[in-house]
């Protein structure tokens, strides 16, 4: 993977997601493998831009395919006067520090309650949190995301900072997908 830290420029259609209740997005578009692969890393990515010169800064999400997509809030598709369907410039590049992630408040309670997995978790980087809250919450089921906080208070107990056998990128596990595109 090449990274280059100057900023993409790429003409994209906007999409609205087939499952809209499912996406904290109004509508959504899939990077170009190309721009993607000038990103840092192909987990969760967030980035600084412009859409139609106005500016905006998001999480960039894997879409499974070794790129990733942006998703784009209501008031982004307001604030550049566009809409679904549109075509749209994007300029955009990593940010210079990765933002800390919102802790979800089923892991906070964990890490609460186990103090030794909270101090690992404390000296962890930016990057590895985001990796250990992603994969948490990309569960599909109830179930495997309270076992995978137990897990993960566990490893992080036994001393581990990073999440291991996880696929950020969802490429190898297929785990992480883009939204399906309403027709």
């Amino acid at each position: 993977m090449k990274h280059i830290n100057e900023a993409s420029r790429i003409e994209v259609t906007l999409q609205r997601p087939a499952a809209p209740e499912n996406h904290v997005c109004a509508a959504f578009a899939i990077l170009p493998i190309e721009a993607s692969e000038r990103l840092p890393r192909r987990g969760r990515t967030t980035v600084a831009g412009t859409l139609n010169d106005c500016p905006f800064q998001v999480t960039l999400e894997p879409d499974g395919k070794l790129s990733h997509w942006l998703p784009v809030s209501g008031e982004l598709l307001e604030a550049a006067a566009v809409e679904v369907g549109d075509v749209v410039v994007l300029k955009f590049g990593p940010v210079a520090k990765e933002p800390e992630p919102e802790l979800p408040a089923d892991m906070q309670e964990a890490l609460a309650a186990a103090p030794d997995a909270r101090a690992v978790w404390e000296s962890t980087t930016t990057i590895a949190r985001v990796d250990w809250i992603h994969w948490v919450t990309s569960a599909k089921r109830t179930a495997t995301r309270a076992k995978r906080i137990r897990d993960a208070c566990e490893m992080l107990a036994d001393g581990k900072k990073r999440v291991c056998c996880f696929d950020q990128s969802g490429f190898y596990s297929k785990a992480l997908r883009a939204p399906k595109p309403a027709i």
